[in-house]
C-alpha cells in the first residue's frame, strides 16, 4: 500500500477547506485550560424542567425509543410540534406529512440545504450568521451571498438592522433560497412584522424557497414579537421552519430538533436527513413531546428569567466600558470593543481569559466580510445568576 505524499491531492474536500475547528471548540478549550468563566458557547449551566428530565427517564425505563425510532420522528413528538405551531401561531400542519424530527437544528439546516440546493445555486443569508450555515451551503455545492445586518441607532439605542433594499438587490437569477434566522444569533435582532412582510413579498415575487431558523422563538424580550415567516401570505408552501428543544428547554445535549413545511418540502428534506443520522434521540423525543405541552406559564417564566440575566450582563458590560447592543431576542449580547481601545475581536477574545478570567467569542467568525465584524464580541447570558455576577465583577477590571 502506497502512502499519500505531500504532493497528492488534499484529503479535505475543497468545498470545506476554509472550515477548520469551530471557534466554539477553541474558546471552550481555552476556558477549560485557564479556568475562565465560559460565556462564549451558548449552552446553559443548569438543566431544564425536572418533569421533562423525568419524562426522559421514564421513556428509557419503559423501553420507548431505546431502539430505532420511526424515521420521521415518534408520533407523539410530531403531534406535539404540530399542536405547538397551531396553538402559538395559528399554523396548521399535518403531523404525519408536514413534520420531521431531526438531530437538533443543525441537522435540520444541513438536511434542508442538501435537499433543496443544486450546485451553483445562490443562498442569501443574513450576516453575521451561525457558522454551520456557511459549511452546509458549501457541502450542498451552493454559493453563499451575505446580506449584512448593520449597526445603527433606533430610539436612542444601538441595534443591528436589516437593509431591505440591500436584500432585494442581492437577489439574482441564480438565487434559489433565503436562509433566515430570527430571533437572530449573534446580534439579538428580531425581525419585525414589516420586515417579514417585505421578505415574504420578495420571496413570492422571485419564487424563492426560504429556510427559517427559529430556535430562539421563545426568547424574545420587551416589545419584540416572534412571528413565523410561514404565517405570511404565499409563504407556507415555500418555507421550511426549523425549531429545537435545546434552547427552549435547556437540554442542548439531547439534540432534538424539527422542521415544519408543506409535504413536498418535508419529503425532500427527509430524503437527505435519512442518510445523515437516519434517526436520533429516541427516548428524548418522548420527553420533548411532553415539554412542548407545558403550560404557557413555563415559557413566560423562562423568558422573564432570561430577560433579567440579559439586563444583568448588559449593564455590567456597559459599566466595564464595552459598547453594548442590548438584544431583543436570543441569549447573547453583542458588544463593541472599540470604546476599550481595541479593534481586533480575535486577539481580544484570545487574551481575555488571562486578562479577566472570562471567555467570549469574536463575532468576525460569523462574517464573510471579516472587517465588518472585527470590533464585535459576543457574550452568552444563559448561565446561573451568580456566575454572571462574578463574570461582571471580573470584566469591570478591564475599565480600570
Amino acid at each position: 500500500m502506497t502512502s499519500m505524499s505531500s504532493s497528492a491531492r488534499p484529503l479535505l474536500n475543497r468545498r470545506l477547506a476554509e472550515f477548520g475547528t469551530t471557534i466554539f471548540a477553541e474558546m471552550s478549550a481555552l476556558a477549560a485550560r485557564t479556568g475562565a468563566i465560559n460565556l462564549g458557547q451558548g449552552f446553559p449551566d443548569t438543566d431544564g424542567p425536572e418533569e421533562v428530565r423525568e419524562a426522559a427517564v421514564r421513556a428509557l425505563r419503559d423501553g420507548r425509543g431505546n431502539q430505532y425510532p420511526p424515521g420521521p420522528g415518534v408520533p407523539e413528538l410530531r403531534a406535539a410540534v404540530a399542536d405547538h405551531q397551531r396553538r402559538r401561531y395559528g399554523l396548521s400542519y399535518d403531523p404525519d406529512t408536514e413534520v420531521l424530527v431531526t438531530a437538533g437544528a443543525t441537522e435540520a439546516i444541513a438536511a434542508s440545504l442538501l435537499a433543496l440546493l443544486e450546485p451553483g445555486d445562490e443562498v442569501i443569508a443574513l450576516e453575521p450568521y451561525y457558522d454551520s450555515y456557511a459549511a452546509c451551503v458549501a457541502m450542498a455545492g451552493g454559493t453563499r451571498v451575505p446580506v449584512t445586518l448593520r449597526p445603527h441607532e433606533a430610539d436612542g439605542r444601538p441595534v443591528f438592522r436589516l437593509d431591505l433594499d440591500e436584500l432585494r438587490d442581492a437577489v439574482t437569477d441564480r438565487t434559489r433560497l433565503l436562509l433566515l434566522n430570527t430571533p437572530h444569533n449573534p446580534t439579538g435582532t428580531v425581525l419585525t412584522r414589516e420586515e417579514l412582510a417585505a421578505i415574504a413579498e420578495l420571496a413570492v415575487e422571485r419564487d424563492l424557497l426560504v429556510v427559517t431558523d427559529e430556535v430562539y422563538e421563545h426568547l424574545v424580550f420587551d416589545e419584540a414579537e416572534h412571528i413565523p415567516l410561514a404565517s405570511f401570505p404565499g409563504m407556507r408552501e415555500r418555507t421550511v421552519t426549523i425549531g429545537s428543544a435545546g434552547k427552549t428547554f435547556s437540554f442542548t445535549g439531547w439534540k432534538v430538533g424539527w422542521i415544519t413545511a408543506a409535504p413536498a418540502l418535508v419529503t425532500a428534506v427527509r430524503s437527505a436527513k435519512q442518510y445523515l443520522t437516519y434517526v436520533a434521540s429516541g427516548p428524548f423525543q418522548y420527553a420533548v413531546a411532553e415539554a412542548l405541552a407545558l403550560p404557557d406559564g413555563y415559557f413566560a417564566d423562562y423568558r422573564e428569567d432570561m430577560r433579567a440575566k440579559r439586563d444583568l450582563l448588559a449593564a455590567g458590560l456597559q459599566e466595564a466600558g464595552f459598547g453594548v447592543y442590548r438584544p431583543a431576542g436570543t441569549y447573547f449580547v453583542t458588544t463593541d470593543i472599540r470604546p476599550l481601545g481595541e479593534s481586533d475581536g480575535f486577539a481580544f477574545c484570545r487574551a481575555l481569559p488571562e486578562r479577566a478570567g472570562v471567555v467570549a467569542v469574536p463575532n468576525a467568525v460569523f462574517y464573510d466580510h471579516r472587517e465588518a465584524g472585527a470590533p464585535f464580541v459576543r457574550f452568552a447570558f444563559c448561565k446561573r445568576t451568580p456566575v454572571l455576577q462574578e463574570a461582571v465583577r471580573r470584566l469591570k477590571g478591564l475599565a480600570g
